[in-house]
């Protein structure tokens, strides 16, 4: 670990934090492209498994950041990365929060809004993507990528049944 790595994921994740429109999950595809494609600090699938393990961890799902940060420095790293993703949007929030509030009926933040949905579920969807391309590393988890897929969108089926199949799919063996 060195100060060159540790900067690294403060600036990097303290933009990140800064452009994450529609919440920390929209930032998924970045810090994928970062830690894997620019740096190599891990490979694609060992990404997939920490964004597996941070939504499965009771609390806030952007624990992906912290243990990304421990991956590529240990704790101080984890520190480092957490602290960049949650300050300066903290810091934006407390700022910001009040002006925001007193133009709730101006036509210009109503325009502001209007204009940052479609961008945030298009964040989040490239996000779901990202993971789903990691997750797919042959055509049988292919198969099981498409297949969650087709059924969240078809039913209402509670996700839990299928991290349960997926449990069960992978306890067996069969993939």
């Amino acid at each position: 670990m060195s100060h060159g790595t540790l900067r690294t994921l403060a600036v990097n994740f303290a933009l990140m934090s800064l452009f994450a429109i529609g919440g920390g999950n929209s930032a998924v595809p970045e810090m994928q492209r970062l830690v894997v494609e620019v740096h190599h600090w891990m490979t694609d699938r060992q990404f997939t498994d920490l964004f597996a393990l941070a939504q499965v961890t009771p609390g806030p799902n952007m624990i992906i950041v912290t243990l990304i940060g421990y991956q590529v420095a240990g704790v101080l790293g984890a520190l480092v990365s957490t602290a960049a993703m949650c300050g300066p949007t903290c810091v934006l929030a407390f700022c910001i929060g009040g002006v925001w509030d007193r133009f709730k009926e101006a036509p210009w933040r109503i325009a502001v809004q209007a204009g940052l949905l479609p961008i945030s579920i298009g964040l989040i969807g490239a996000s779901g993507f990202v993971i789903a391309m990691g997750a797919a590393s042959n055509i049988a988890f292919g198969v099981l990528v498409l297949a969650a897929a087709f059924l969240s969108y078809v039913t209402r089926l509670n996700p839990a049944w299928m991290f349960g199949a997926a449990a069960l799919i992978g306890l067996t063996g069969l993939l």
